[in-house]
């Protein structure tokens, strides 16, 4: 029996992420479970200040803009106000891990009972390419321009790794760069909003995203230099699984 797959309505249509971006692979992989659940029409998605804010015109249901950095807490104030939405924060990694780092670390903290999605493409994108927290060893960016030296900015920050000895729900790391893990990203969202739905406390999925634009490589090699250098720093996988499926 042939299987028709059809695209989720909430991307149904085209996004305005740079060819080759990995944003737009995880913003229908989150559609595509919130459809799941019947939820399309109960979901605000909080969007912090990057090139996730182009979302605002292609995700099609209910988005809230924040401040830079405050999509958590943002998220964290809908859950209150309606505890019966599904409210989820998505960020970038300068975000979600410079900019706002207090405002993610807190709701990790409280367990608050939200689900955030961070994409990790290893810098600033939207404002020019610069460092990120996340930035690889000596990883060239527009203020990086011979190499982001350790010695002198530290090693990239592994975020997730903080928050899983956090008392929290769910925590996942996941990458776009193959087929195969595309899918099992797609896993990690399903247990994220799935945890949050059930009342479970506080998620963080980081999806590994390839940046061709900022990062002075054509698609293919960009997949390539992620799998090769930004995945083995990076651990894939489950960081914390949930305690009730």
């Amino acid at each position: 029996m042939a299987v028709t797959k059809t695209t989720p309505k909430l991307v149904d249509i085209p996004n305005k992420f740079c060819p080759g971006c990995g944003h737009g692979i995880l913003n229908r992989l989150i559609a595509e479970v919130i459809e799941e659940n019947g939820y399309e029409q109960k979901t605000i998605m909080t969007l912090g200040v990057g090139c996730d804010c182009n979302m605002n015109s292609t995700f099609l249901g209910d988005t809230i803009q924040c401040a830079h950095g405050r999509a958590a807490s943002t998220a964290t104030g809908v859950k209150v106000a309606r505890p019966d939405l599904l409210s989820i924060a998505y960020q970038g990694d300068g975000d979600a891990y410079v900019i706002g780092l207090s405002e993610t670390l807190n709701a990790a903290y409280r367990n608050t009972n939200i689900t955030v999605f961070v994409v990790n493409n290893n810098n600033f994108a939207m404002t020019g390419g610069q460092m990120s927290w996340t930035t690889m060893a000596g990883q060239v960016t527009t203020t990086s321009p011979a190499g982001r030296d350790t010695k002198a900015t530290g090693n990239p920050i592994k975020l997730p790794e903080i928050v899983s000895g956090f008392d929290v729900a769910y925590v996942a790391r996941g990458s776009v760069h193959s087929a195969e893990e595309i899918m099992k990203l797609r896993k990690y969202v399903k247990n994220a909003i799935e945890a949050q739905l059930a009342g479970e406390g506080y998620s963080l999925v980081e999806a590994l995203c390839q940046c061709p634009t900022n990062w002075g490589m054509d698609t293919r090699h960009s997949l390539e230099w992620m799998e090769a250098e930004v995945v083995p720093y990076f651990e894939l996988g489950e960081l914390k699984e949930r305690k009730a499926k």
